[in-house]
């Protein structure tokens, strides 16, 4: 008798089969500015496709935005009213390196490998080193609050925590680096990442970044460190007797998010050249929230699907509506939650079985008439 011996599908399998609308949706990006281009005839980089490559590109950094608070409250149950202070501290970051740092040493130093000038790409490579450093600090921070505090006593304290890093980048005692209320504009970057020249590199850095990110978080959430992250959201009192340590896990959950949240500030700031206290401020941590919740909390792609519905559909908004544009988008908002009480992608996945069958019984029906 002989056995049949079952042999394990590649990585590569594994992801184009879970991940193919992920994946499609990356390559009709991919496509997006050339195909526009061909519809408008207004070349890659001037007038509406180089419009609409702007717009996509806030679409993916702020996608990641949503999606590494997904990480905290959608995975880990952490309310936490301050997670804008890593994506400000991550956009704070760069561009005060950029400014006061970077140019003293691109002017006073060359590093070369052979005849190659690799100066500015170790200058880059440097800013986003410290960026991790500063996302794991503020990370550490929240995260040393969520030892003694859970519920609404911990999210008042990370609003206290996330407001006090907003008022410091407010502060006129730093003016000279960080410009105060005015905030750190004019930051210079690199010609070839300067979004007015080069919007299509920036384009594809962006969406490179998204899809980087996506494939990073979902391998995190999968591993057994994730679900030993999600099990302490449903009981952390049965994780504890079982043998885990709830505060390393949580502390994971928060480093982890404030990594990624710290790099989507800082690719925001090159973005915008400019940092700005708007960036710390609770009003960004409430943004996320609200693309986390359209699109499904717990699922990654739900809020990359919320931060389309804000960007992009607000941007239709803002042209159809003007000034009244954010009354409309909240109506649409209030609908969603009431009719979608599990976000777009978690209504979705919780109700599938039962929209296919209704659609299946309509068809039918009408195929009967």
């Amino acid at each position: 008798m002989t056995e049949k011996i079952i042999k394990p599908k590649s990585g590569l399998k594994v992801l184009l089969k879970n991940e193919t609308v992920f994946l499609i949706f990356i390559a009709i990006m991919i496509a997006f500015p050339f195909v526009l281009n061909i519809i408008t005839g207004t070349g890659l980089n001037a007038g509406i496709t180089k419009f609409w490559q702007g717009q996509l590109i806030t679409f993916f950094i702020m996608a990641v935005f949503a999606m590494s608070y997904d990480l905290l409250i959608g995975y880990g149950g952490i309310l936490s009213f301050g997670h804008a202070a890593s994506f400000g501290g991550g956009a704070y970051a760069v561009a005060l390196l950029l400014k006061h740092w970077a140019p003293n040493i691109l002017s006073n130093y060359r590093i070369t490998i052979g005849s190659i000038n690799i100066t500015e790409a170790t200058v880059l490579l440097i800013v986003f080193v410290v960026v991790i450093l500063v996302s794991v600090l503020i990370g550490l921070l929240f995260s040393a609050t969520s030892i003694r505090l859970k519920g609404a006593y911990f999210a008042m304290l990370t609003l206290a925590l996330g407001s006090a890093i907003h008022i410091l980048s407010k502060a006129t005692d730093f003016h000279q680096w960080t410009g105060a209320d005015e905030g750190l504009h004019g930051v210079p970057v690199p010609v070839w990442l300067n979004p007015t020249q080069n919007r299509l590199t920036v384009y594809f850095i962006a969406l490179g970044f998204l899809l980087l990110c996506y494939l990073v978080m979902k391998r995190m959430v999968n591993s057994p460190t994730g679900r030993v992250i999600v099990a302490n959201r449903e009981n952390e009192e049965r994780m504890r007797m079982i043998g885990y340590n709830p505060v390393v896990y949580r502390t994971i959950a928060f480093l982890t998010a404030s990594i990624f949240a710290g790099l989507a500030g800082a690719l925001y700031a090159i973005w915008n050249t400019s940092a700005t206290p708007s960036m710390t401020s609770a009003v960004t941590t409430i943004n996320a929230l609200i693309m986390t919740i359209l699109g499904g909390m717990g699922t990654l792609v739900g809020p990359i699907i919320g931060a389309g519905i804000m960007q992009i559909i607000g941007q239709f908004f803002y042209t159809w509506f003007g000034a009244r544009w954010p009354l409309v988008f909240g109506i649409l908002f209030v609908l969603i939650v009431m009719f979608l009480p599990y976000g777009i992608i978690g209504t979705w996945r919780l109700r599938r079985s039962s929209i296919k069958n209704n659609i299946q019984t309509f068809f039918r029906l009408f195929s009967k008439k």
